[in-house]
This record gives structure tokens, sequence and C-alpha cells, in this order.
């Protein structure tokens, strides 16, 4: 979905003033094995701020999907952000001289840090050229959950300063108590080039409820000019687990206005009539499109929980009036068609 965002930047951003705020939310994809939460097809909300460099844009993004939560009755003690920035991984290994080529590969294995024995993540780290001592150096950053900690380590740098500025930002916001530095976050895709971070399930029960970050040099990739850029995605699958969970999804209930059927067949283009009439009146109407009995009318109108039957009958129709009949009352009379709403 990112892709086909960038690509539109790409051709629109002439005709299109920065920074440019926008959203989509469209069907996805993938194919690998389903889990909970997790579907080869599902829906996705994507929200994108582009032309801002600065870490305001991705305040406004993460109190967008908190705004959301809050609608939805998720509060901060159901769901937090894990929040830090690819610019301390960068930082660290460059103090030991690791190539550009590297820190993909290492992102995508410090991204399965939950998922996998620390032993394996070691593992991998060597086999793509990491020293002994820059894993255990790297793990130790990983490790820390405070600022204070980071920048003991790594001394201030433009990592700490745009993480310090969000944090403020969030404070602003109304939103601190949703957020936590943790410096495992990293997100396996590679074109991420700032802040990162996620939703996650604060009772450990579902995965990554969403996640984005910035992504600034993402739009070279498509043969055009670098643009500041952050976004994320909030597939439908895990939130309804959690809602789930904790007994806030809606019961979706069928309600339906009004049934029309014809009593005879000559009487159809009459019965299209009456629906017309009525939808026209913003009210949800079914038409019965075959001649049935009427049996099979009433367990049709008592199947889509409607309210009123609306009964086109040759003698009614002559005197410009249709039977209606209230389904949960059982009450029953004959009005006129101009009368009718």
């Amino acid at each position: 979905m990112l892709e086909l965002i960038s690509m539109f930047i790409f051709w629109s951003r002439k005709s299109a003033p920065l920074p440019l705020k926008w959203f989509a939310v469209g069907q996805c994809w993938r194919y690998e094995r389903m889990t909970k939460g997790r579907r080869r097809e599902h829906y996705q909300w994507n929200m994108d701020i582009i032309g801002v460099p600065e870490v305001t844009a991705e305040a406004e993004l993460i109190s967008s999907i908190v705004t959301f939560f809050k609608r939805i009755g998720i509060t901060a003690s159901d769901v937090g952000f894990k929040i830090s920035s690819r610019k301390v991984l960068q930082e660290l290994l460059r103090r030991y001289s690791i190539s550009e080529n590297a820190f993909g590969k290492v992102c995508v294995i410090i991204d399965k840090i939950e998922k996998m024995p620390i032993e394996e993540i070691k593992k991998d780290l060597s086999s793509v050229g990491l020293s002994e001592e820059v894993i255990n150096e790297l793990l130790q950053v990983l490790s820390v959950k405070s600022l204070t900690q980071l920048e003991d380590i790594l001394g201030s740098g433009e990592a700490i300063a745009d993480l310090k500025h969000l944090f403020s930002l969030a404070e602003k916001f109304g939103y601190s108590d949703w957020i936590q530095f943790d410096a495992s976050v990293v997100r396996g895709l590679a074109y991420y080039t700032g802040i990162v971070f996620e939703g996650f399930d604060r009772a450990g029960k579902l995965r990554a409820i969403c996640g984005g970050g910035r992504y600034d040099r993402l739009l070279s990739t498509f043969g055009g000019d670098d643009l500041p850029a952050c976004g994320f995605g909030f597939g439908d699958a895990v939130i309804i687990e959690l809602l789930k969970e904790k007994n806030l999804l809606p019961e979706l209930s069928l309600q339906l206005d009004n049934i029309v059927c014809a009593l005879d067949q000559d009487l159809q283009g009459a019965a299209a009539t009456i629906a017309t009439i009525l939808r026209g009146k913003g009210q949800s109407t079914d038409l019965v499109l075959e001649n049935k009995p009427l049996k099979w009318v009433f367990k049709r109108a008592a199947r889509a929980n409607a309210q009123r039957l609306i009964l086109v009958g040759t003698k009614e129709w002559e005197k410009g009036m249709v039977g209606v009949k209230i389904l949960a009352s059982g009450e029953q009379y004959e009005i006129k068609v101009d009368e009718l709403d």
C-alpha cells in the first residue's frame, strides 16, 4: 500500500500543495501462514503526512490513532505505543564502521527479537558480519527502556533529540500515558529512516495492532526526489480481536424499515413505485421482486427484522391506497399512498 501511495505522490506532487495529509482504507492480501489477528485478506487504514521533516508529523499521526482508540472504548491501560528511532541503531553501528548495506539486514533481525531466542538473534547478527563486541553492545542498547539511559550510552545526538521532541509533543497532545520508549522497536521494512512506532496490546495476548514511522527516502526509489514523509498502517484483524477480548465489539443487528410486496404479479410496477417513494424519504426498503406467497414474505420480514410490511393489493391500489402491517404489534391498516411516510 505504501508503495502505491509513493507512486501517487510522485505523479501528483507538482499539482498537490505540500504538506499533504491523507488517509486510505484499502483491501490488502498477503500469502503467509494465518494466525490469530493475521489473515491473508484484510482491510487496512493508512494515514500519511508528506512534506514535513519535523517529528510534529509523527506526533499528529499517533494522536489520530489515540483519538480513534478513545472513540471505540479502548484506553491507555488496554493499548500502548512502543517508540524508537532507526537513527539509534545507525549511530551505534557507525561507531563500529558497520556498512550501510548491513544496516537493513540488522533491522530485519532485530525486528524478530521478541519472537526468537536470544542465541538465535546473536547467531543471525554474526552471520551479517557483526563482531561479538558489537552484538553485545547492540543488545545492551536494545534493552534500554528510557531516553536517559540511552543518552548515557550514546550521548546526545539526532536520534535522542528527535525522541525527546516527540515525547514532549505527546504531553501537549495529551497522550503521554499511551507511549513508552523501547529501543528494540525498529520495524522490519527497509524504507524506514527515523522515528518508528508500534501499537501493542498491554495484556500481551495479541500481535502488533498497528505500526509506522518515517520514510524520507522512499520516493527516490521510484525515480523522484527525496521527500520527507511518515505514516502508519492499521489492519482490521487485530483490533477486532482486541475488541472481542474487551467485550467492546458492537452487535451488528440487521434492521429494515419496510418490506414492500405486490399481492399480484400485475402489481409489481405499483410495488416498485411504493418502494421508490419510501427510499426517497430515506427509509431502508426491501422490494420483493418475485410473486411469493404471504407466508414466505412474513418469514423474510422476520429474518430481516423489518418494522413494517407494505402490501400492494388490487382493491387497495384502485383506491390509491396500500395495506400496512406493523410487525412488532401486529397492527394492520390501510393508508393513502400520498400519506405514506
